[in-house]
């Protein structure tokens, strides 16, 4: 692992990507727009172009986030996810509505849209989390095709990897993880966030993207929150709720992420050797970001407007 610095005070003077905007002027944009994890451009509009079409904000985040767990590129999430230490690729998800509701699976096998098979648990049941086998049982009655999740690139990687089969998570690896999106318009936000977890984990391992509070929150009077990275440090620090409640007292979103990492780095022995990356909107229309490390963009996708731009953190690398 290579030798890191502790950056303090670090701002970004412009926007990566298409935008000529100020990241100041980003901050408040006209409604309704998508915001989302690392490098997911075409994720994000996906989700306007169908809200465009059926100006459902939720049916435009699924759709968006379907795309991602559709692309076997991305080894993080859906259909070519890396496995885990047995080889099998397993799937975490969840989603909130407006109102509160929630749905959520975690640890499914053969079935590559968990957050559609989520949006369902929420909908179509008086639960809010299914998990492995009880998840594919529903997802097959609900109707979704049963398929193998690990391609041959995948396939060939794990065959390298268990040559060694060492577990070491590699900060920012590929520069995306979880994908994790936050929709807002007039009247409500809504939230989704899905991975197939690390890469190599311990059969049945379930890290935050599934649980609520932690990878996914969101209070429509108060703003919402989505987390990435090592899901043990968010899960233990319950960093998506974490960053709402903040908002509630009226800290920034970009401030509110901030702060929830400092209570991340204060439990750690020394410099943290891992990324959490978080992105939040707020009630008025702000979004904002904060990271450990260096490398943490976020996208955003309006009818009029895209844009991309790292998010400020508190570690560089050296």
């Amino acid at each position: 692992m290579k030798r890191r610095k502790f950056v303090k005070g670090v701002a970004f003077a412009g926007v990566v990507g298409l935008s000529t905007r100020s990241i100041e002027s980003c901050n408040v944009v006209k409604p309704p727009f998508y915001i989302a994890t690392w490098n997911n451009e075409q994720a994000v509009k996906t989700a306007i172009e169908k809200y465009s079409s059926s100006s459902s904000l939720l049916e435009g985040l699924v759709k968006g986030i379907n795309y991602v767990e559709d692309n076997p590129a991305d080894q993080s999430v859906g259909y070519g996810g890396r496995p885990d230490r047995d080889g099998n690729v397993t799937l975490d998800a969840c989603i909130m509505d407006e109102k509160g509701n929630a749905g959520s699976v975690c640890y499914v096998q053969n079935y590559k849209n968990p957050i559609s098979i989520a949006h369902d648990v929420m909908v179509e049941t008086p639960h809010v989390i299914l998990a492995g086998a009880g998840a594919e049982s529903f997802a097959d009655r609900m109707g979704y095709k049963k398929e193998n999740l690990l391609t041959e690139e995948s396939k060939e990687q794990y065959k390298q990897w268990i040559k060694k089969s060492e577990y070491k998570p590699i900060i920012n690896i590929e520069n995306h993880d979880t994908i994790g999106m936050l929709a807002y318009d007039e009247s409500k936000i809504v939230g989704g966030c899905s991975t197939s977890g690390l890469a190599y984990k311990m059969a049945g391992r379930v890290g935050d993207s599934p649980i609520i509070g932690s990878g996914l929150f969101v209070d429509n009077e108060v703003g919402a929150c989505v987390a990435t990275g090592l899901g043990e440090k968010v899960l233990t620090n319950l960093s998506s709720f974490l960053v709402v409640e903040l908002m509630r007292g009226g800290v920034s979103p970009e401030a509110a992420c901030k702060e929830a990492l400092k209570r991340i780095i204060a439990k750690e022995d020394g410099t943290p050797n891992f990324q959490v990356g978080l992105i939040a909107v707020s009630k008025a229309g702000k979004s904002g970001a904060y990271a450990l490390y260096e490398g943490f963009n976020y996208v955003y996708a309006s009818a009029t407007e895209f844009w991309r731009k790292p998010a400020p953190y508190f570690y560089t690398y050296k």
